[in-house]
């Protein structure tokens, strides 16, 4: 265990702070990390190692604090290094793969449920930057949405991060485009789920033949029906794994002017419900 997460180990001990980066967890992170570009002549400062940054990323991810005030006493550095990062693990595809990779173990050990997926749009303040709009639930102001998609479980399957007055539905379909190819199976990898639940913002006979013309089962409920068809039963699951996203703090408001640097938050997030999903089975 480096230094960083043996002094932090000390202080609050393994399994109670949530970032710690648990050795079965590095395992499957280190060997996606690009390989650093070592300068001979003039190396600067030696970098922190990947694990102490990865500790940091994550404090701020579970308690929202700004990257500048990551507290020095326990050992953090300058809060530019680690959104940094952060910016060129995403660039590199490093969460993309991991998410990838958990996916797979969970599907192994049958912890995915390819039966139904739901989506649920959720929206998040934002000042300015890239991918914000005005807000049509919150007066207009900017806003940011995340959009998901999730098995019948509830474990994330893609996200994407659009302004927050793009319409839910014109992402139905790239949300299902956006699913990678998950292995641990036997035969070829799966890239979609067997029905699609989604609720009323979403019906549009358009997009219901678009979906049933991916080979997927369309049940989304019509405006003007009487509730109790049991749709809102199986989205229950979806919306309470969906407040386990907005459990990391810094994920409630996007204070990230760079669109990279939320996305990047929002695909580790999955990644680390995905890992505690697949820990509940073990």
């Amino acid at each position: 265990m480096p230094c960083q997460a043996r002094e932090l180990s000390v202080r609050f001990g393994v399994g109670t702070s949530p970032w710690i980066v648990p050795d079965e967890l590095w395992d499957l992170v280190e060997p996606q990390l690009p390989q650093r570009e070592r300068r001979l002549r003039h190396p600067g400062r030696k970098p922190l190692p990947d694990r102490d940054v990865l500790c940091g990323i994550l404090y701020v991810l579970h308690t929202g604090i700004q990257w500048e005030y990551l507290p020095k006493d326990l050992g953090f550095g300058s809060g530019k290094t680690y959104w940094r990062q952060l910016r060129d693990w995403n660039e590199a595809g490093v969460w993309q793969r991991l998410h990838e990779i958990l996916l797979a173990e969970l599907n192994a050990a049958a912890g995915l449920d390819w039966s139904r997926c739901g989506r649920p749009p959720r929206t998040s303040g934002a000042k300015r930057g890239q991918h914000t709009g005005p807000s049509p639930v919150d007066r207009g102001r900017a806003g940011s949405k995340h959009h998901l998609i999730r098995d019948g479980h509830g474990t994330p399957l893609a996200v994407l991060l659009t302004g927050g007055n793009r319409n839910d539905v014109t992402q139905l379909l790239p949300l299902l485009d956006a699913i990678p190819p998950v292995r641990g199976r036997v035969g070829h990898p799966r890239r979609k789920p067997d029905s699609l639940f989604a609720d009323r913002g979403y019906d549009h006979d358009i997009y219901r033949d678009q979906v049933r013309a991916r080979g997927i089962v369309p049940a989304i409920a019509r405006r003007g029906t009487l509730h109790g068809t049991g749709l809102g039963t199986y989205r229950w699951v979806v919306e309470k794994r969906f407040a386990w996203l907005h459990g990391f703090r810094r994920l409630r408001i996007r204070w990230e002017r760079r669109a990279d640097i939320h996305e990047a938050l929002l695909r580790l997030a999955c990644c680390l419900i995905t890992d505690r999903q697949l820990r509940a089975l073990r």
